[in-house]
């Protein structure tokens, strides 16, 4: 049991991240990543060494996120649908600026488009251990993640739109050498 409870420790920073990146809101990112623990600690003698522990909390997170909506449904609870301006922007920050655009445009995609984004993009976790954490088909990983960076490129490449955050990044170290040597 020691053995698991370390595992598990180790995983919860990436918890947290996926948590925090879903549901757009600390306190409840964080509420999740309990429920997640509690139950995985509840249900460890259902894991099973040697197997992807990563893998098995996502499900158990993402489940529990499933869970969660249809109870706020079923209770008539409503979710804010944008919460766009908790992104704060610090002034001049060009990297900032880009990061807070993909984040919002993120945000803005639909829940199974964004949860399977987040699987892949952020946490790493290839097609198979996404389509085994959102327990949908293969295909259907592909797919959601095809319309989901076309959808990005839409968004992001619309006109009048901070430059790409690879510009950006270029952009300001070729300012930040221009600054070192004057």
């Amino acid at each position: 049991m020691a053995d698991f409870n370390e595992l598990l420790e180790r995983e919860i920073p990436r918890l947290r991240r996926y948590a925090h990146a879903l549901m757009r809101n600390a306190i409840d990112a964080d509420d999740l990543v309990q429920d997640t623990l509690l139950r995985a600690l509840s249900k460890s003698h259902l894991w099973e060494d040697g197997t992807d522990l990563r893998a098995w909390l996502f499900t158990i997170m993402h489940n529990s996120r499933v869970n969660g909506v249809r109870r706020a449904v079923r209770t008539g609870i409503t979710v804010p649908e944008d919460e766009l301006g908790r992104i704060g922007i610090s002034g001049g920050q060009h990297e900032r600026i880009a990061l807070a655009e993909v984040q919002a445009a993120i945000d803005r995609l639909p829940e199974e488009q964004r949860a399977t984004v987040l699987l892949v993009g952020l946490e790493g976790l290839d097609y198979e251990e996404a389509s085994v954490v959102l327990g949908i088909p293969l295909g259907t990983v592909r797919s959601r993640l095809s319309r989901a960076r076309a959808q990005l490129r839409e968004w992001l490449d619309e006109p009048a739109r901070v430059p790409a955050a690879a510009t950006v990044y270029a952009m300001a170290q070729r300012d930040g050498a221009r600054r070192i040597s004057h």
